[in-house]
């Protein structure tokens, strides 16, 4: 089972790409993109969309990607999101129900290799998950952390982020080849960074 952490904010064609990457590379039957409800290492710094906003978009875009479902598993927990307790209570509820330990792959991209050791319990998440690290073919590979069992997908070459996302539309930007249209209509229905005005 992959699960792929976020902010969501929004998602945007760099998250499709990786996804369907991570899920041909790793032919994973699942690949759970993982909302965050606080993103603990950005929202002192930005404000950040509300998270039922952020799963709707995630929700629209996981319908395009075979194999990809979106997931409000840390919303409906609340508080600070860390991806090590994530682990934990997927592991813990195979084994409640009876059901062997799921192997768990950790997908992050390649430029947050370097702030794994500021993570909440890096040394314990490190211990339930292998890390995949996608990363562009042309890029040189951060080195990772010792302790943890790590494989890395090449990723496509998409070079967009959610900050350049939303940069576009603060000035009123097209976002063609930025975000899959099922993101911009679900935008555009709830009415968020004023598309569709």
């Amino acid at each position: 089972m992959g699960v792929f952490g976020g902010t969501f904010d929004p998602p945007h064609v760099g998250h499709e790409a990786a996804s369907r990457a991570v899920i041909e590379a790793l032919r994973l039957d699942q690949l759970l993109l993982m909302v965050a409800n606080d993103p603990w290492q950005k929202s002192p710094s930005r404000p950040i969309t509300p998270a039922e906003d952020r799963f709707a978009m995630a929700e629209a875009l996981a319908e395009a990607i075979p194999g990809a479902k979106a997931s409000r598993r840390e919303i409906d927990r609340g508080g600070p999101s860390y991806s090590v307790a994530t682990a934990e209570e997927l592991l813990d509820e195979a084994s409640v129900a009876g059901q062997p330990a799921p192997e768990l792959f950790l997908v992050v991209g390649a430029d947050l290799v370097p702030e794994l050791g500021t993570w909440e319990r890096p040394a314990d998440l490190a211990q339930l998950v292998t890390l995949v690290v996608v990363s562009r073919p042309t890029t040189v590979r951060p080195p990772v952390p010792p302790g943890w069992r790590s494989t890395w997908v090449n990723g496509p070459q998409v070079n967009v982020s959610s900050s350049m996302v939303r940069e576009v539309l603060a000035r009123g930007g097209p976002l063609d080849g930025l975000v899959p249209e099922g993101v911009i209509r679900c935008m555009a229905r709830r009415d968020l960074y004023a598309v569709g005005r």
